[in-house]
């Protein structure tokens, strides 16, 4: 008795220490070690997940296939999306020498053949940019052999902002109104190339002084792109042909006119009564300069 005591008690001992053999079904379940509990094999259950337990499990799974497939639908978007040559940037320049080195060439040929077709030489004299606001139009005149300004090309201006009026401060984003001189180039502007816009004029500072306004801003350009806030954005194909065409005639032989509009045709959109008088007498003598400039729009 005592012998199967101490056998049963070792038995079980071993067992235990060697549970892995229950859990195998080496021993059958008839096995009469059974009754001490250590080669019962439990029958595992299944578990019971809720409906909402189971949308909760399958959401993180649903939230990346759909961003996935936003992806996929979004960079095929990108790959239809149209080609667009005023803002297209085939490569940048690091100064305006290289630009000229790289752009000349082609664009100075086509601008031969267009001053040829006018009877004139190339390059001109003199050059005189004339921008109408209202119009959204820069036209670019060159005298003839006779001084007579002859129209050359016609740019629409498609990017600008403000009112009919001068710019009167930094911030205001007007384009300014008057004469002015171009006075270099830019190849480090983010609308691609830029003519650098004499702003402001003496004329401009005089009247800042006579009215105490500080600060009237400055960096105006005639640029790339489409998008300006106070400057000329051309398109890039158009400030291509410009900047050639300056740099070939010279910068200080190049003059640019800044109008409301067509004076000749129209009065501009403006309230005279709420700017001071010389607004009023510029845009008279904006007038007046406009009458030797044929086929103004």
């Amino acid at each position: 008795m005592f012998f199967l005591n101490r056998s049963s008690f070792s038995i079980e001992v071993l067992f235990k220490k060697c549970s892995f053999l229950c859990d195998t079904k080496i021993l059958p379940e008839t096995s009469p070690f059974n009754n001490l509990g250590i080669c019962q094999t439990p029958t595992p259950e299944r578990p019971s997940f809720s409906l909402r337990q189971t949308v909760l499990a399958l959401t993180p799974i649903i939230v990346l296939l759909l961003f996935l497939c936003s992806n996929v639908s979004l960079s095929a978007a990108e790959q239809k999306k149209p080609f667009d040559a005023e803002t297209h940037i085939k490569r940048r320049f690091s100064s305006k020498e290289e630009a000229l080195q790289v752009l000349a060439p082609p664009v100075r040929k086509k601008l031969q053949t267009l001053f040829k077709t006018r009877n004139l030489a190339y390059p001109p004299g003199s050059l005189t940019l004339v921008g109408l606001k209202e119009e959204k139009k820069l036209l670019v005149y060159a005298p003839d052999r006779g001084g007579r300004k002859t129209l050359i090309l016609t740019y629409p201006i498609i990017g600008l902002s403000g009112l009919s009026g001068p710019k009167l401060k930094e911030g205001d984003k007007q384009v300014p109104e008057g004469f002015y001189e171009i006075n270099g180039f830019r190849t480090d502007v983010i609308a691609y190339m830029a003519l650098k816009v004499a702003y402001p004029n003496a004329e401009d500072r005089l009247h800042a002084r006579e009215e105490k306004r500080n600060n009237l801003g400055g960096d105006i350009l005639i640029h790339g792109s489409r998008w300006s806030t106070g400057c000329l954005a051309m398109g890039n194909p158009a400030i291509e042909e410009l900047f050639v065409l300056v740099a070939d005639t010279g910068e200080k032989k190049a003059r640019l006119v800044l109008c409301p509009c067509n004076l000749l045709q129209r009065k501009p959109q403006i309230d005279y009564k709420k700017h001071s008088a010389w607004v009023a007498a510029l845009h008279k003598r904006l007038t007046e300069e406009l009458r030797q400039y044929p086929e103004l729009p």
